[in-house]
């Protein structure tokens, strides 16, 4: 006999005092999918009726940010992408002083890489050449300032030996763009002489077309990855196979993932209960391909879906008992 999850056990028909909740829930899950609508980013707070004190939090964060606010008990569930850069935070490496216990409830599957364009033009093959050449360089990056591309992109700058602010004594510029870089104002300006490298993760989106344009996408050597894995990060290749305009594979640093996470102090009917929600509506909650949430294989450790910290424990015993995990 089939075991039921907790959301078939628990849930009831929708009564007086979950009526504007509910309501609630469906108008802003309707308008973040909206043509044209810029307000797309949830934050969805959950206590009992009138109470005082907002006990559950969940935020659809995609930054750093969010961690401390996990850590300081003020978020019981967000997201991070890549889910690598949580590896950090529970190891206490990079820019996190000391160890915080970050755990894992699931990791969305998104294959992804981080990716260092520079033009033709610079003759530059490697990050060390542009240190070594102290390259006056104009550098297009994500305009989103709280994206966790920047404090990546920090730490691989420093793993060769320089930094943002480096290439500005230089001569250079640093330009944070908004979109993504097959935008018209990020590879259109190197098209237009404006930029020189042009550095980004979502690969399946510009790096063919960089390429195409005579871009190379610049390797990191075995040094810096030897420093960066040190830290946590997982290395990874952009693949000629899938971008066939490239010249060879590009060994860089894994961007895979959304990680789900939570703080080991979290009660388990609280991680429960999500859990239980996700396995409920995994067939109306959308991700990058077609069909429900392959949560069979979000809770183990894959190439697209980099678990990099421990799950935590009622995550653990939920996938278990329905069969994901041995």
């Amino acid at each position: 006999m089939r075991t039921r999850s907790p959301s078939e056990t628990t849930k009831r028909p929708v009564g007086r005092d979950t009526i504007r909740s509910r309501l609630v829930l469906e108008v802003a899950s309707e308008m973040v999918d909206q043509l044209g609508w810029q307000q797309r980013q949830a934050r969805v707070s959950l206590r009992p009726q009138g109470a005082d004190h907002w006990a559950i939090t969940l935020f659809a964060s995609d930054g750093p940010a969010a961690i401390d606010q996990v850590a300081r008990g003020e978020v019981q569930m967000a997201i991070s992408n890549p889910a690598g850069y949580l590896a950090l935070a529970e190891r206490g490496t990079g820019p996190f002083a000391a160890p915080i216990p970050l755990r894992a409830i699931t990791i969305i599957p998104s294959p992804d890489q981080l990716a260092f364009a520079v033009t033709q033009r610079s003759g530059l093959k490697s990050l060390p050449e542009i240190r070594e050449r102290r390259y006056p360089l104009r550098v297009s990056l994500r305009g989103q300032r709280d994206h966790a591309l920047h404090p990546v992109v920090a730490e691989v700058l420093a793993a060769a030996g320089f930094s943002l602010e480096d290439i500005i004594s230089w001569g250079g510029r640093v330009r944070y763009d908004e979109g993504l870089p097959q935008n018209e104002n990020r590879l259109g300006a190197v098209a237009r002489g404006e930029v020189d490298m042009v550095i980004d993760e979502a690969v399946r989106g510009w790096v063919n077309a960089a390429a195409a344009e005579g871009m190379r996408v610049l390797p990191l050597d075995e040094v810096i990855l030897t420093k960066l894995e040190a830290l946590g990060f997982r290395r990874a290749v952009i693949p000629k196979v899938r971008y066939p305009k490239l010249a060879e594979d590009v060994p860089t640093l894994d961007f895979s993932g959304f990680a789900v996470y939570t703080h080991v102090n979290v009660p388990d009917p609280v991680i429960t209960s999500i859990c239980a929600a996700l396995e409920s509506r995994k067939d109306r909650i959308g991700w990058q391909e077609p069909g429900p949430l392959p949560l069979e294989r979000m809770c183990r450790d894959t190439p697209d879906g980099p678990l990099v910290i421990p799950l935590h424990p009622a995550a653990e015993k939920f996938w278990r008992e329905r069969g994901y995990l041995p």
